[in-house]
């Protein structure tokens, strides 16, 4: 008798622990949605004012302009979009998603100092490093770091926003 009584509370423990489970399942992807991105569900947009137009840009975690906090953005740049030299107060950090994404360190933007990073590549830049970048065919970059992400034009004519 004690043998089968352990075994009905067993088969029930096992069904409502199921049940659990099942729940938790059907509720797992409306909680994904919100911090799973496919390719084909980034929400693409325009860039913001801080870049000259002809990019898309897509927020992809956190707020790069908040006081503080994470932040994950993703910029996706056609054939020869150029970034004008600047530098950022806080740590920036690059992947290259797609494309080959040029980069230069200093003043004066100079194509043929650019390092070439293709798909794959990873990069950080310290705070106050003067840089400029260009995209070799459509290209897509993540950047991550610490809020606010603020951008500094070296030659403040460069700056889209005075525009």
């Amino acid at each position: 008798m004690k043998r089968s009584t352990y075994l009905l509370l067993a088969l029930f423990g096992l069904f409502c622990g199921a049940g659990q489970l099942l729940k938790i399942a059907a509720q797992a992807p409306s909680h994904q949605t919100r911090h799973v991105f496919t390719p084909d569900t980034i929400p693409w947009g325009p860039p913001p004012p801080v870049v000259r137009p002809g990019a898309q840009f897509a927020v992809l975690e956190g707020n790069p302009l908040a006081a503080s906090g994470d932040y994950t953005v993703r910029l996706k740049m056609p054939d020869g979009y150029r970034i004008s030299p600047h530098w950022h107060p806080k740590r920036e950090n690059v992947t290259v998603i797609s494309g080959t994404f040029k980069v230069g360190m200093g003043d004066v933007f100079n194509t043929k100092t650019m390092a070439a990073l293709t798909a794959g590549s990873f990069g950080f830049l310290d705070p106050s490093m003067h840089h400029y970048a260009m995209a070799c065919g459509e290209t897509i970059v993540q950047v991550h770091g610490q809020a606010p992400f603020q951008f500094n034009y070296v030659n403040p004519e460069d700056d889209p926003r005075e525009k």
